[in-house]
């Protein structure tokens, strides 16, 4: 992502020197193109030399601009190399220094305000995922200052917890035997562990099976990482080991910028060419039906176990059991208009607008009523793990006929089966599958819960 934002500055300092300096009158657009090219080449070769120190030890900007100085002083230095190479023997040397000094100037100011607003989220608790670290120990306090001194990570330390009493140290909310307990109160999103005694297959089976049960994920930091012993002299850390003992696709955050803008696209297309005209339509004739909202919202268990607002076109009469009673074939409360919409699915339409503003996606895990989500989790095993991803519009147990009411366990259980096929075997393609499953197949349509 900072590679990407840096090229975008790279290449627009150049445009500008360019332009200040009115060479567009001598250059043609093939130069231009050539200088850019250059430019951009010799910024991903500094990237690549100077990659490796990722995260930061100390909580201030000016840490940050060590590490550009000394990217830009390696920059001039890889620009000027292959300028011998690539670049015309009459191309001004003294204009690679004029873009170079604003593309410095402008990547100061740029990541400056990135800084600034990471911290704001971090404060306002926007984005940020709630972390306990399990272990009093160097590691468990080195883990804690790399949370608070990157807050690209979204991490919001809470606190420690350890195995033995230790109720006096600062920032120890309890001891391990009172996992459960703390994790419901605190409402934590993920658990490290800095402690060798998990290095146990069976004890760290039995933690993991514990983390699925709360829908918390779980990570081991080992201790005897190799820069250890030397962080009091570092200003940052390269790579830092952390094991992820549940690994799934969309763990990786290049996977997930990728079902992100591919939700973005689809969902946009949706609004655009179909919800825009079909809206004015469907709200009269919901109007007319019968009184209330044209939209009805109701809470749902969405990503992290964290709760958002689904959105539906209203398709029942007011009633007091929404929140706690499926509707069923021959539901008194459906209206005669409500009956159309749930059996062609429009009712579901507005979803895609929660699937544009991130609260859910086009295919995944479907997302349930509080009450559900309070119920199974405590019978169901890896029923939270659905929470690991955005739910979604469809997915993969919907086009395989389990959808609807779930007036038995076992439809709930098979749900919760094909959700965890799916979560652990994700591409995108399987999206596109499914999405035109749900279009094109017999059993296959939205899910109208």
């Amino acid at each position: 992502m900072y590679l990407t934002i840096d090229l975008i500055i790279l290449n627009l300092s150049i445009v500008t020197i360019l332009l200040i300096t009115q060479l567009e009158n001598v250059l043609n657009y093939r130069d231009m193109s050539l200088f850019m090219l250059h430019g951009s080449l010799s910024w991903v070769i500094t990237y690549s030399i100077y990659s490796y120190k990722s995260l930061y030890i100390h909580n201030y900007f000016s840490n940050r601009v060590k590490r550009i100085n000394n990217r830009i002083v390696i920059f001039i230095i890889v620009s000027f190399l292959l300028a011998q190479l690539f670049l015309p023997r009459t191309s001004s040397r003294l204009f690679l220094l004029e873009y170079t000094a604003l593309f410095y100037i402008c990547k100061l100011i740029v990541y400056f305000f990135i800084y600034r607003f990471l911290k704001y989220l971090r404060a306002k608790g926007i984005y940020m995922k709630k972390a306990i670290i399990i272990g009093s120990n160097d590691m468990s306090i080195f883990l804690r200052r790399i949370m608070n001194s990157n807050p690209v990570l979204g991490y919001e330390f809470v606190g420690y917890i350890t195995e033995e009493p230790e109720m006096y140290k600062k920032d120890v909310l309890g001891q391990l035997n009172n996992l459960e307990a703390l994790v419901k109160k605190h409402q934590t999103d993920i658990l490290f562990v800095t402690t060798s005694t998990y290095s146990d297959s069976t004890r760290s089976t039995e933690l993991l099976t514990t983390c699925n049960k709360l829908g918390v994920r779980l990570r081991f930091v080992p201790e005897n990482q190799y820069w250890f012993k030397y962080r009091k002299s570092l200003e940052s850390v390269g790579s830092f080991a952390i094991l992820n003992p549940l690994e799934i696709p969309l763990d990786d955050l290049n996977l997930r910028f990728l079902k992100r803008i591919f939700d973005i696209f689809f969902s946009a297309c949706v609004i655009l060419f179909i919800i825009s005209w079909l809206f004015p339509i469907i709200m009269v004739l919901i109007k007319l039906s019968s009184k209330g909202p044209v939209f009805f919202r109701q809470q749902r268990t969405g990503i992290n176990n964290k709760t958002f607002t689904c959105l539906k076109f209203r398709s029942m009469c007011l009633n007091n059991d929404s929140d706690s009673k499926q509707a069923t074939k021959n539901d008194s409360r459906l209206t005669s208009l409500g009956r159309f919409l749930r059996r062609s699915n429009l009712d579901e339409l507005p979803q895609f607008f929660n699937v544009f503003l991130g609260q859910m996606s086009v295919v995944g895990p479907r997302p349930h009523m509080l009450k559900h989500t309070e119920e199974y989790s405590e019978i169901i095993e890896n029923y939270r793990v659905r929470h690991y991803i955005k739910p979604g519009i469809t997915g993969w147990a919907q086009v395989n006929g389990y959808r609807g009411i779930t007036d038995e366990l076992w439809k709930m259980e098979k749900r919760v089966e094909y959700d965890m096929v799916y979560l652990e075997n994700w591409s995108l393609w399987w999206d596109i599958k499914i999405i035109f499953m749900t279009i094109l197949g017999n059993k296959t349509q939205l899910n109208a819960l």
